[in-house]
């Protein structure tokens, strides 16, 4: 036995995780410190991959190695996504909609539109970028961000308990990147902030989605900075539906789904928090709220129907009477 395995091996279970996991948290740390939050998808993952090795690194390396395995196409999926989006609104499959969201939100409202309202009593009238951020906006600015990082938390730790409830959660949060995808090539529309800037609203709407970070050194100028790093590979016109809306209310309704307690109505907070920040930070309108919900609601019917309909289907036994081998 060499000198290191027998210092390992008097490591007790409790400092065999706490110490792989501070070394992990310092690491990520300085990451975050010197490069960024980690905003693509591909290095999201990564930092996940390295976070269930800290979990527990007595694991053999195959079982480590399993995780970049299972996740390959998956994280093939999502760069693929990404990257298309990203040039989703150059194909030229449709103009730019603009006014019929306004309208939609006005009528809806009584004539109001939600986003003017929210500025007016909560920024400011007009509302300014680079007036102080209250204490709302540090918690709402720190809602919008988790949206990078939340669901596919989410999926790394079913991966690690449980696989096929890993595989029926990606199916979802894959299915739902591709709907959305597929309505903004043929769909793309103006968010509020926009059609703000090009005269279709007033002026007083601003785009300030970095608000509450603008104190950290984290929100750049005018709430750009941070937002614009975080959104590397964007489309700005790919805001129907709102999928920062859809990816939270697919989260709550999974983790609603499958935990126990009357405590977890509490997460349906998430999504209600994310929609109120989103037309608030005029990045969506409501209309693009309610749109994620149902691309969500298409998304868990049919899943759930097709999972069902395999659920039911007859088994073949191998060697039974009557039936045939597979």
């Amino acid at each position: 036995m060499t000198e290191a395995t027998g210092r390992a091996e008097t490591l007790s279970p409790i400092a065999m995780r706490v110490v792989p996991l501070l070394v992990y948290a310092g690491a990520l740390s300085l990451y975050v410190v010197t490069v960024g939050l980690p905003k693509q998808s591909w290095v999201a993952v990564i930092w996940l991959w390295l976070l269930t090795i800290a979990w527990d690194v007595r694991k053999p390396v195959r079982e480590h190695l399993a995780f970049l395995r299972d996740w390959s196409l998956p994280l093939a999926l999502l760069l693929l996504y990404l990257y298309s989006r990203g040039i989703s609104d150059d194909l030229g499959f449709a103009s730019v909609h603009v006014t019929e969201p306004i309208d939609a939100d006005r009528w809806l409202f009584g004539g109001t539109l939600p986003t003017e309202w929210l500025q007016a009593r909560l920024c400011g009238d007009p509302c300014i970028r680079a007036s102080p951020p209250a204490w709302y906006d540090v918690l709402l600015t720190t809602v919008y961000y988790s949206h990078f990082f939340v669901a596919l938390s989410i999926a790394a730790i079913l991966w690690m308990r449980s696989r096929p409830e890993w595989i029926r959660y990606m199916r979802r949060y894959l299915s739902l990147n591709f709907l959305a995808l597929v309505i903004y090539i043929v769909y793309p529309m103006a968010p509020p902030w926009m059609a703000s800037r090009d005269g279709y609203l007033s002026d007083g709407i601003a785009r300030i989605t970095g608000r509450g970070w603008w104190e950290f050194g984290r929100g750049g100028g005018g709430g750009g900075g941070t937002h614009q790093s975080i959104s590397a590979v964007g489309n700005q016109v790919a805001a129907m539906p709102s999928l920062h809306a859809g990816i939270s209310i697919l989260v709550a309704a999974w983790a609603i789904g499958h935990l126990r307690g009357r405590w977890r109505w509490l997460i349906a907070l998430y999504p209600l928090a994310m929609s109120f920040m989103l037309v608030y930070y005029a990045e969506h309108y409501v209309v693009d709220i309610v749109a994620g919900g149902l691309c969500v609601a298409v998304v868990l019917i049919g899943w759930g129907t097709w999972e069902r309909r395999g659920d039911r289907r007859p088994q073949r036994v191998v060697g039974a009477p009557g039936t045939e081998t597979s």
